[in-house]
């Protein structure tokens, strides 16, 4: 489980969950009106130009579909080109690896406000009980409250209040 927590410049800290880095960046992109692939893709120029119809670099494909035929003809036509518009710039295709988790980072920091991002549920958990001096700050006890909401929420830990 991935949880975030998110401070907006008004308004209450909210804290939400994703059950791994495809459901978080489903979720960025729904909140964020974009498609997934434009914060994180891994494609070939072979798979674009097959995207578009054409099965291999013909006249025709080369008319309808330049740009990617010039990907294909100088990266290798199945290699894995990156997309992280966020990171790379918007609609970059890049044969230079990115990771996935920072696209995504780099999406969540494009946001007004602050956030924390926990990987897991231990991280969650200890951060709650002190071990993130963020979380820990006197002026985000609200932050903090509302990352615990949703691990009693989710059941990672239990009221014991």
């Amino acid at each position: 489980m991935i949880y975030i927590v998110e401070c907006p410049p008004k308004g209450e800290p909210h804290a939400w969950f994703a059950y791994h880095l495809a459901d978080l960046s489903h979720k960025i992109a729904a909140a964020d009106a974009c498609e997934p692939w434009e914060l994180f893709d891994e494609v070939t120029p072979r798979a674009l130009l097959g995207g578009l119809g054409h099965e291999e670099a013909s006249a025709a494909a080369r008319a309808a579909a330049p740009a990617v035929c010039a990907l294909g003809d100088r990266f290798g036509w199945d290699a894995t080109l990156y997309r992280a518009d966020h990171v790379l710039g918007r609609g970059v295709l890049s044969p230079d690896p990115v990771d996935e988790r920072a696209a995504l980072l780099a999406a969540l920091a494009a946001r007004p406000g602050e956030r924390r991002v926990y990987w897991s549920d231990r991280e969650a958990v200890l951060a709650t009980e002190g071990a993130d001096t963020w979380l820990g700050d006197a002026t985000r006890w609200r932050a903090r409250h509302a990352l615990l909401q949703q691990l009693l929420a989710l059941e990672v830990v239990a009221d014991n209040f």
